[in-house]
This record gives structure tokens, sequence and C-alpha cells, in this order.
């Protein structure tokens, strides 16, 4: 009995996915930062997406760009409805500076025990904002339940790769694969946690 409530609270902890564009050459930003070449599509039913979630980890300087980030008031009222989505959630900023801040919550340390309490807490699932930094952090920590990897149709030769330094294999299944009219191409993988629930 037990071990059937373990793997039942497992299945009902919020999951941390990681969602973003990365270009074909494996970059998700330019050497300047660069976006614009990420693609936003009606058929891709990001608010969907953003509904899925209650929760959000960024960086500090994610954050800081667009943590507290409104549209221009001429912006369409999709762009405007999915800022609108994004800013209800319950928002933790990882950050070597512990600052107070209302409309988030920051953490400066022992990350790995800080994300298994908020896992615990249960609801909607995570979405892991960004930036790279802690992007790579969460994944050598093995903290990524979900890759949500958006394929876009472009090649830059040099920026900010998503795999890096990584020190070990990290086994993945894929789970979902959507084909969207520009040419993005959206693979869903889970990690070696979700597989063995998956399996279980």
């Amino acid at each position: 009995m037990p071990a059937l409530i373990c793997k039942k609270l497992d299945i009902t902890m919020k999951r941390i996915v990681l969602n973003l564009a990365v270009t074909l050459d494996g970059f998700i930003e330019g050497p300047n930062g660069e976006i614009d070449w990420c693609i936003m599509e009606e058929d891709m039913n990001f608010g969907a997406f953003i509904e899925s979630v209650d929760t959000m980890f960024y960086g500090r300087v994610s954050y800081d760009a667009w943590g507290n980030y409104h549209p221009e008031d001429h912006a369409d009222s999709a762009e405007k409805k999915m800022w609108e989505g994004i800013h209800s959630k319950n928002k933790f900023v990882f950050s070597s500076q512990n600052r107070t801040d209302e409309k988030a919550t920051f953490i400066s340390s022992d990350i790995a025990n800080k994300v298994r309490e908020i896992k615990e807490e249960g609801g909607k699932d995570i979405w892991l904002y960004g930036g790279a930094s802690l992007i790579r952090t969460f994944i050598k920590l093995g903290l990524i339940d979900v890759y949500k990897i958006s394929v876009h149709p472009v090649a830059l030769g040099k920026g900010k790769p998503l795999f890096e330094d990584i020190n070990q294999r990290i086994g993945l299944k894929l789970t979902g694969t959507r084909v969207f009219k520009s040419g993005v191409v959206e693979l869903t993988y889970v990690s070696g946690n979700e597989i063995d629930a998956i399996r279980n």
C-alpha cells in the first residue's frame, strides 16, 4: 500500500516543463540575445499551454526583462491576452540577489530542495521560462520533467546553445510531434523520471 500511495503522489506532483524555441542548429538566442527569428502562429495554440501551468520559473535577467512586461497599447488583443495569462501565474526567480518583489518570490540558495517543495504543492505544471543560465542549471540538476522544443527553420551559425557544458547523457522519450504551417516543428520529450512514471 505505501508504494501505491507514493506512485499516486508522484503523478499529482507539478511537472517542470521547458517550453522554448530553438534554431535548426540548436541555439535559443543569437550571439547578442536575438530572438527575432522566433515565429508565433495562431495554430500553435500557445494559450492552451499557458492555461496548463500555474507557476513560472525565471532567472533574474529574464525576470527583469519579461517578468512584468506589458505589450504596447496598439498590440493586438491576442498578444495582450497572452501576457495577461502569463502575469496571472505564481512567479519564482532564481538569483544570487535575494531581493524582495511583491510580484515574485526570489530563491537564492538550495535550488533542488526549494524546487521539490514547490512541485509537491500540487496543481498545474510549472513553466521553466529561462533564461539560458537557469535552463543550464536545471538541466544539470536533472530537474526538467518535460522538454517541449519548437524547432524553427533557421540556422544562426552562432549564439547561445540549448545544451551546453552537459557532463552526462540525458535520456529522453519522444511523446508528441506537431508540425505548423510556417515549418516550425514542436517536439515533446519526457525525461527519465517521467518515463518511469509512464511505465508504472
